[in-house]
């Protein structure tokens, strides 16, 4: 486990780039979609995007989240610390309920408008793509990983259990952001335990009762337990929109800069879940 632990920046950068580049190869040899934008554009500035907030992470947060799972393990806080479970059940229920968790964040960044301002930057990528699945801004990031620090001083989940979260969750990220065609029978399958790209696709639609929906990453299960499932977008993939319908222009959404500033631009009147239209015919 030391070992283990010594490594796991390495262990979890592997998988990053292995699975990068698996996503990227399958999305130039099978695509889902046509893309609207270059994406020597959308990759540079959302790349970037991504060595910004790694490098934030590091400055701020040099422990990391395995960091934390280790001083909670060495002073026995967290639930699964005080309750003695099996090596194996510990770390399956910790992966389920950091995904619980995950998901519940996820509704949380939409129905708040503030956290909302944040987590749009997402949302305004004009493209859905491998990169889509890491573009997010900083100060969401920074929150994002505060709410994991505090999951796992309450949890307790064994080290192994939240390096093989941090892998789980940036893999499936990749993958079910992936622009990416599955045959639709196998991806029927897939969905009943795992979020297939169709199925997150419908989340980044500009349709905003869609755009409310699929919220989960890893399981598919959250959706269909908590209500928040829909099948398939109303315009198909291929012809429906992706984005925010307020936020189109290049300079606003493609390049770095405009990326940073779009929290602090504007009102939210649109797409938070307490404002959302479940009309079908409305955009």
């Amino acid at each position: 486990m030391e070992t283990i632990s010594a490594y796991e920046p390495q262990i979890r950068l592997a998988f990053f780039f292995g699975t990068f580049v698996l996503i990227a190869l399958w999305e130039f040899l099978a695509p889902r979609r046509a893309l609207t934008v270059s994406k020597v554009l959308r990759w540079t500035n959302n790349i970037g995007l991504v060595f910004l907030n790694t490098l934030i992470l590091r400055l701020l947060f040099p422990a990391a989240a395995v960091g934390v799972a280790l001083f909670t393990v060495e002073h026995g806080w967290g639930l699964l610390n005080i309750y003695s479970l099996s090596l194996p059940l510990a770390v399956f229920l910790s992966i389920v309920f950091m995904d619980l968790i995950i998901y519940l964040q996820h509704v949380l960044v939409h129905a708040v408008p503030a956290l909302w301002r944040l987590h749009r930057v997402h949302h305004a990528d004009l493209d859905y793509d491998v990169t889509t699945g890491a573009r997010f801004h900083p100060i969401e990031i920074i929150l994002s990983m505060l709410i994991k620090f505090a999951t796992i001083v309450v949890l307790g989940p064994p080290v192994i259990a939240v390096i093989m979260f941090e892998i789980i969750l940036s893999s499936m990220a990749m993958f079910n952001h992936g622009n990416i065609k599955l045959p639709l029978g196998l991806d029927k399958i897939i969905r009943v335990l795992l979020v297939t790209p169709d199925m997150h696709r419908v989340h980044h639609s500009v349709i905003d009762h869609e755009a409310n929906s699929n919220f989960g990453f890893s399981l598919s299960i959250w959706d269909r337990l908590f209500g928040t499932y829909r099948d398939q977008p109303q315009r198909g993939h291929e012809n429906m929109t992706i984005g925010i319908n307020r936020f189109r222009e290049l300079k606003q959404v493609a390049w770095l800069p405009g990326i940073l500033s779009l929290p602090f631009k504007g009102k939210v009147t649109d797409y938070a879940i307490n404002r959302r239209n479940w009309d079908d015919k409305k955009d």
